[in-house]
């Protein structure tokens, strides 16, 4: 909306900033989201070294947060709030910097956000006002500072809002597509020049009307549209090397869709909460047995790097690759169809073509193709992140949209929130360096070590409910209700519980023995498939209300 392509998506210059201010991220055990980063703590610990600041927004003490020089707690679902405080703390003081970047609407942002002060906005976040002014003040002092947000402002009622906010923080205080601030990639394989950038809305889903963005609808519409008779009805399904059983909202509700289907088939190496359903199961060869170009997580690295990777083990005689399997379903559907099948190649052969054609292949002086990175089995480094935001833009007319109006529209809904009930909890995920997805949990080495499964509370909350340290308890929320372990802990904001994301094995049908033997439960048990951003259709994962009591 902002930048005109969905992939064009300024990356926070981790390594040359003086100020990082860090919302829903927890870098030190995702490893960086829209972050590709590696050896992230050095790099955090470096802008101290140089005399920088590292300041973590969570309601949670996070592994981030441990190290960071400030942490402020904030309510769940608050992000959005505290982001206008900040936002208009910026233009009430004049604390703003022009940008080299030619810009629409930030006159539009500034009427728009003039009653969202730090005053107004502090009951609806948790952070006192005069903390979010001097944070204000201390961002935009940095001669470099970069605002970074990731899942858990995503995640959210105002999602949308959030990273919106996100982007015009950087850019009124002139840290966007700045050194030091925030920075678009420019990968070998550039998929902004080579991909059309998405669209947003063009169709709504049968059930609900949530929109589409880039072809897919969010999934928290995925169960009912298999749920709800009609024309249009879901009744077949393939899915990928995925979970959403474990992953998605109402995970129960999705589990009892599934086992509706007339027809499901997973690409997948596991029998697992979601494979269980599954007709036909077709598993690829490994990762270990495949070629590997990383065309994604390039797009977004915190330097300009590539590598290809060639297969370590040699393809097992009868097994295919995945994208020989998703070849085989397209031929097999376009002659069931009468359809025609478009010519199709090898993922080595796109990569190649796309080496050549981009910014370091034939017309540079590096020709980059897939002979010449043979000659780097460790892959190539192609320096450091550059302004180049102004002459990549795809908006209408070469300008960034400050101002799209769906994004404003949503400034109502917003306006008309409920104030937070107190009292009450809100539940957080979470996740571990080595517990960042599901399939994590079926290997021994990870799982080995204390357990991370418990429902963490603040004491307070604890004692105010008369329930002690390791005892099980009940957790409910208006779709479910499970029983976990819980385990006092003074890193979790008071009023704020938090469990971590994609356990819950023990069900009928699941084969993955060492993660079946671990306890735990799902916290997409909890989440409500009903509770939505407004703009984008994505669930709320995050500040869910539930309550808690002895089991």
């Amino acid at each position: 909306l902002m930048y005109g392509h969905g992939l064009l998506l300024p990356i926070a210059d981790i390594d040359h900033t003086d100020f990082m201010l860090i919302l829903g991220g927890n870098p030190l055990a995702s490893n960086g989201s829209i972050m590709t980063v590696p050896d992230v703590e050095k790099r955090l610990k470096a802008i101290q070294a140089r005399g920088g600041k590292v300041v973590v927004v969570d309601p949670r003490r996070s592994e981030t947060a441990a190290i960071a020089d400030q942490h402020l707690f904030i309510r769940p679902g608050g992000d959005a709030a505290f982001l206008f405080g900040l936002l208009h703390t910026l233009f009430a003081e004049g604390l703003t910097r022009d940008s080299h970047l030619a810009v629409d609407g930030l006159e539009d942002v500034r009427a728009a956000v003039s009653e969202m002060t730090a005053d107004a906005m502090s009951p609806r976040c948790g952070v006192p006002a005069e903390q979010i002014r001097q944070l204000a003040r201390d961002f935009a002092a940095a001669e470099r500072g970069v605002c970074y947000g990731r899942m858990g402002i995503s995640t959210q009622a105002f999602g949308t809002l959030c990273h919106w906010l996100v982007q015009l923080i950087n850019l009124v205080t002139g840290n966007l597509d700045r050194p030091g601030g925030a920075l678009c990639t420019e990968p070998a394989l550039d998929l902004v020049a080579s991909t059309s950038g998405g669209s947003f809305n063009r169709w709504q889903s049968r059930v609900s009307q949530l929109p589409e963005y880039g072809g897919e609808l969010p999934v928290s519409a995925l169960a009912e549209e298999m749920l709800t008779p009609g024309e249009g009805q879901i009744k077949a399904l393939i899915t990928v090397a995925g979970n959403p059983v474990l992953s998605t909202p109402n995970g129960r509700q999705l589990d009892t869709a599934l086992e509706g289907l007339e027809f499901m088939v997973s690409v997948d190496l596991y029998i697992n909460e979601t494979t269980r359903h599954a007709d036909l199961i077709l598993p690829s060869t490994s990762a270990l047995e495949n070629d590997h170009y990383d065309t994604t997580f390039n797009m977004f690295a915190v330097r300009n790097v590539t590598r290809f990777n060639r297969a370590i083990l040699a393809k097992p005689e009868g097994a295919l690759h995945d994208w020989e399997i998703f070849v085989g379903l397209a031929q097999a559907f376009a002659l069931k169809t009468g359809r025609e099948l478009k010519p199709t190649m090898p993922p080595a052969q796109m990569v190649d073509r796309g080496l050549r054609a981009g910014l370091y292949g034939d017309a540079s002086p590096l020709k980059l193709s897939l002979e010449t990175l043979a000659q780097y089995p460790h892959g190539l480094d192609l320096g450091p992140l550059k302004p180049n935001l102004a002459k990549r833009l795809k908006t209408f007319n070469q300008r960034v949209q400050a101002a799209p109006p769906v994004i404003l529209a949503d400034l109502a809904r917003f306006a008309g929130e409920p104030s937070p009930q107190a009292g009450g909890l809100m539940l957080i995920g979470r996740r571990h360096v080595r517990s960042n997805n599901s399939w994590m949990h079926n290997f021994h080495r990870l799982v080995k070590g204390k357990p991370r499964h418990q429902l963490l509370m603040h004491p307070d909350d604890l004692l105010s409910r008369g329930l002690m340290d390791g005892q099980r308890v009940r957790v409910s929320s208006r779709v479910g209700v499970i029983e976990v372990e819980v385990m006092g802990s003074i890193e979790m904001m008071p009023g704020v519980v938090s469990l971590p994301h994609g356990w819950g094995h023990g069900r009928p049908g699941v084969r993955m023995d060492i993660a079946t033997a671990q306890p735990g439960e799902s916290a997409n048990d909890l989440t409500d498939e009903r509770a939505l951003d407004g703009i984008s259709g994505n669930a709320v994962l995050n500040g869910v209300p539930v309550t808690v009591a002895a089991a």
